[in-house]
């Protein structure tokens, strides 16, 4: 690739950092809370406020599942983070974490039409995390966690989905697990390979990848052909300082790995079909050379953010088949903003009571579906955030598995039905916001 085509490149990727610097500061933040009942004149505020609020209130002190029916608990989901694991940037802290969170907000609603509120909590106390999201659960319908680090977003998660009385999920985990499956499959299929015998190596062993790992697992990946790689090399049978420490890297060291295979990235690499990259951001992260001794059509999928762990052009050089990043300004975006605001929209339309790694992977097969319905490319192995219609059916099809495996509380709708009622309430949420633009009630941002 010539030099100027690479800098044409590398300028294009540095384009969002240094948008979003002006146009954060211009909008001071990407979520605010509007009005969803109306206000004919002054006395409404004798329904929706004192006196005629009473009654509500004491319908649901009567009838506790009346909440859904006379507030908005049942489409809200709050975003909570310590702001220990932001992106690719660490432990940057709960205020600097807080656009992030703002975005996911934005995210839930514009594209799932859920109302989520960031909530960063001043402390690193796993308990106290686990303490203060079940003390605000009467005000949620959902509970989204994000950024925390691990090992403890593990055991927070384990705890919450036990403790918690509505579902909890961590998207670092589940979510971008169900993205990766996704794109694995349709990548796969377009190389010609069979699940069941692709060698599949995880660069990189944190909570997205090793959520990911028991995904694919449950999706159809033969565990023994699966390598997972983290700081210190090849996880394997042998590294029993993981059995303390981090005990999730050491189950999955009893059923990976057949072969025992011992070594840093090179070895790892060598002769697998595909890559998937949660690790360090790079460049650098992943070099050519590594990706040269990979099988025939290898797939590799450098997800870090924010920055890839290997540049797609690069990774391409290398002899790369398939590339697929966590941006949204390179083809094939495995990113979870593909999943979560359908995923959460199903559970949320039937009230199911926790998100199973089985809603995940159905999500995740009805995302596959779309970009194979509309035909498979090497550019083109997974939907963009602007196919909206990824989300109902995301959305129904999450839904239909809550019932089937009974974790939901409505039992009694179809298919078509949460289709129906997803679309509806998404094309308001996207609508709303085209309103507000068109009046100049969101101003647009204009360059001085």
């Amino acid at each position: 690739m010539e030099e100027r085509n690479v800098e044409e490149l590398l300028a294009k990727a540095a384009k969002p950092g240094k948008d979003a610097m002006k146009m954060h500061p211009f909008y001071q933040g990407k979520i605010q809370v509007t009005a969803k009942c109306c206000v004919r004149n002054m006395d409404d505020f004798a329904i929706w406020y004192t006196p005629g609020v009473a009654k509500p209130c004491l319908d649901i002190k009567e009838n506790p599942e009346k909440v859904f029916e006379h507030t908005n608990k049942g489409n809200m989901v709050a975003v909570v983070s310590d702001g220990t694991r932001v992106l690719g940037l660490g432990d940057i802290g709960p205020e600097a974490g807080l656009p992030v969170m703002e975005g996911k907000g934005l995210l839930f609603k514009y594209l799932g039409g859920v109302d989520a509120f960031p909530i960063c909590l001043d402390t690193k106390d796993p308990d106290k995390i686990i303490e203060t999201v079940l003390l605000i659960q009467p005000s949620f319908g959902g509970i989204n966690l994000e950024d925390i680090s691990q090992p403890k977003c593990f055991y927070v998660l384990d705890e919450l989905r036990k403790r918690a009385r509505i579902p909890v999920w961590h998207d670092d985990q589940q979510g971008t697990a169900a993205i990766i499956y996704a794109g694995l499959t349709n990548a796969i299929k377009l190389v010609g390979k069979e699940i069941e015998d692709v060698k599949l190596v995880f660069f990189g062993a944190g909570a997205a990848n090793i959520r990911a790992a028991h995904v694919c697992i449950a999706g159809g990946f033969k565990p023994g052909n699966i390598i997972m790689i983290d700081s210190k090399g090849i996880i394997h049978r042998g590294r029993t300082e993981l059995a303390e420490k981090y005990k999730e890297k050491w189950e999955l060291a009893q059923i990976t790995n057949a072969e025992q295979i011992t070594g840093g990235p090179a070895e790892a690499m060598r002769g697998a079909d595909a890559v998937v990259g949660a690790s360090k951001p790079g460049p650098g992260t992943i070099l050519p050379e590594w990706i040269k001794g990979m099988a025939k059509d290898p797939i590799v999928f450098p997800c870090a953010n924010p920055v890839p762990e290997i540049w797609p052009w690069e990774a391409k050089k290398a002899g790369a088949r398939v590339v697929a990043t966590g941006r949204s300004d390179f083809p094939n975006q495995v990113n979870n903003s593909l999943g979560f605001p359908g995923i959460f929209r199903g559970t949320l339309d039937v009230h199911a009571r926790t998100i199973t790694d089985g809603m995940c992977i159905a999500a995740a097969k009805e995302l596959a579906k779309v970009a194979e319905d509309k035909g498979l490319r090497e550019d083109y192995i997974i939907p963009s955030m602007e196919e909206w219609e990824v989300y109902p059916r995301e959305a129904a099809a999450v839904g239909m598995q809550a019932i089937k495996e009974g974790v939901a509380g409505i039992t009694n709708l179809t298919y078509d039905d949460i289709m129906k009622n997803a679309e509806k309430i998404i094309k308001n949420a996207r609508d709303s916001v085209q309103l507000l633009m068109k009046e100049g009630f969101i101003p647009e941002y204009k360059e001085e």
